[in-house]
């Protein structure tokens, strides 16, 4: 299906994640920073960074920046508790990334990933 890069600074809340997609037939590659992300990028292509929001040394706003800026065509989804930030005009987060508000259902992430790679870039 698609190559997903999934940055998430906690453990637990990343195996679940990860098992989640993967199960649905998705290969993730998993950071606990975004930083460590931003490196995962360079070296392999992805469909999809979904990023949390708030993570140390580099929060997933700024991964999400960076890496639209490098990557143009890579598809960005928000897993987050603090929506409103994302969707923050001053934060500059990519315009056409998807927000995902926590708490969610494991096969709502599935379907919302699902719905979002099969969209059509404009």
């Amino acid at each position: 299906m698609a190559a997903i890069l999934l940055a998430e600074d906690d453990d637990s809340m990343r195996r679940f994640l990860g098992k989640a997609l993967e199960r649905a037939g998705h290969e993730v590659t998993e950071c606990a920073q975004g930083d460590d992300a931003l490196s995962e990028l360079d070296d392999q292509s992805f469909d999809l960074l979904l990023t949390d929001i708030v993570m140390p040394v580099m929060d997933g706003i700024e991964l999400a920046r960076r890496a639209s800026g490098r990557f143009p065509e890579l598809k960005i989804m928000f897993i987050t508790g603090f929506a409103a930030v994302a969707l923050n005009p001053a934060n500059n987060a990519p315009q056409d990334a998807k927000v995902l508000s926590k708490p969610f259902h494991l096969k709502d992430l599935v379907d919302e990933v699902d719905r979002f790679l099969a969209v059509e870039p404009i």
